[in-house]
């Protein structure tokens, strides 16, 4: 177990990448899979590992993501010592908002040196996995290194900031390549923004780029100090879903509805996620549900095919919703035709509408619209 590290989650980077969700929200608090956030899956890594003390900094647009994590009680962090923790987004030299990675770790400096764990593991929101932390952990023991980068190998997608990473045999990094022009689609050792860090050594480090005038962590730190530290990558081989823009979003949350996704993502080790009391769904008779996910207290009337559906959606006579994601608390009203489409809280589509996209372009209706 991963006793000896602490846990440190980034809420607010990447929101480029879905800027339609994130208009009312950060990236960690961006549902999915029907009652998950994005911050659950990274978060519920950290607890299963045994990390007890998790630090969250979020800049901008948090109501939602408070309001879902609260005290933390969901993922046993409502501690005394330790626990979840608050983190404010600018450090105690400045009151600047940090807007890069090497800003919001100065930021940090404060609550990590008050700290007497060994390691820092370091997380954002823009991406699903169920991974060992404490196995990450070993592997950096193991090699004695000073920074361990989390990599999975897979296709490029089109997100504006990543890294791509070359390992020797051992598994030391040997070139690193920021935002690189290739091909989307193109396959490499992607850096999922998953890494593990000395504690001490992430605070010297910090300090030294500070007075250096440093502005970025990848390129200033890791691309340009390759050669002088002990830089090792962990080969993630598990399921990864990398949301970096919204057909990313729309493709991953119908991944669920493959079988052998669900078991990998949710077997074994539990998601933990705020519990709501909700009433279980309710299926008229004429309702037609075919391989989709729905959440409880649910009302459906229609059919339902190929979609997930979160919680407290109405569908009602004569509507068809098919490989669409219709996010809390939406109405789907008489008549109406929806195929790819996300709709975002509380929206209501009123009778005979019919809407549609495509898989690589889904119909997208903004938080609290009425059609």
């Amino acid at each position: 177990m991963a006793k000896t590290a602490i846990g440190v989650i980034f809420a607010n980077l990447h929101d480029e990448n879905v800027p339609e969700l994130v208009r009312r929200r950060t990236m960690a608090s961006i549902p999915f899979g029907g009652r998950y956030r994005l911050i659950d899956f990274v978060l519920s890594n950290m607890i299963n590992s045994g990390i007890t003390t998790v630090g969250l900094m979020t800049s901008n647009n948090y109501r939602s993501l408070i309001d879902h994590i609260g005290s933390g009680k969901e993922w046993d962090l409502a501690r005394k010592d330790g626990g979840l923790i608050l983190l404010p987004p600018f450090s105690e030299r400045h009151d600047k908002m940090y807007t890069t990675r090497l800003e919001a770790l100065s930021s940090l400096t404060g609550f990590l040196s008050r700290r007497n764990e060994k390691y820092v593991v370091v997380a954002d929101c823009d991406g699903v996995a169920k991974f060992d932390i404490a196995d990450i952990i070993d592997y950096h023991e193991s090699k004695n290194a000073d920074i361990t980068l989390v990599t999975h190998y897979g296709k490029v997608g089109n997100r504006s900031d990543f890294m791509l990473v070359d390992a020797n045999e051992d598994g030391r990094i040997t070139e690193i390549k920021h935002t690189p022009h290739v091909k989307e689609g193109t396959k490499a050792d992607i850096f999922i923004n998953v890494m593990v860090i000395n504690r001490q050594f992430l605070l010297n480090i910090v300090e030294d780029s500070v007075t250096h005038g440093f502005t970025s962590f990848e390129s200033d730190i890791l691309i340009k100090q390759l050669n002088s530290l002990k830089l090792y990558r962990y080969d993630f081989q598990g399921y990864y879903a990398g949301i970096d823009s919204m057909a990313a979003y729309y493709k991953h949350n119908l991944e669920l509805l493959n079988k052998e996704v669900r078991d990998e993502l949710f077997g074994d080790r539990d998601i933990y996620t705020k519990v709501r009391d909700s009433a279980p769904s309710k299926y008229g008779e004429e309702a037609v549900v075919k391989n989709s996910l729905i959440s409880d207290g649910c009302v459906i009337e229609g059919v339902v095919e190929n979609s997930i559906l979160f919680r407290g959606v109405k569908v009602e006579k004569g509507a068809v919703v098919r490989n669409s994601i219709i996010m809390q608390d939406n109405i789907i009203g008489k008549n109406t035709t929806l195929n790819c489409v996300i709709t975002d809280k509380n929206v209501v589509v009123s009778d005979q509408k019919t809407l549609s996209g495509c898989s690589t372009l889904p119909y997208f209706i903004q938080k609290g619209t009425r059609l």
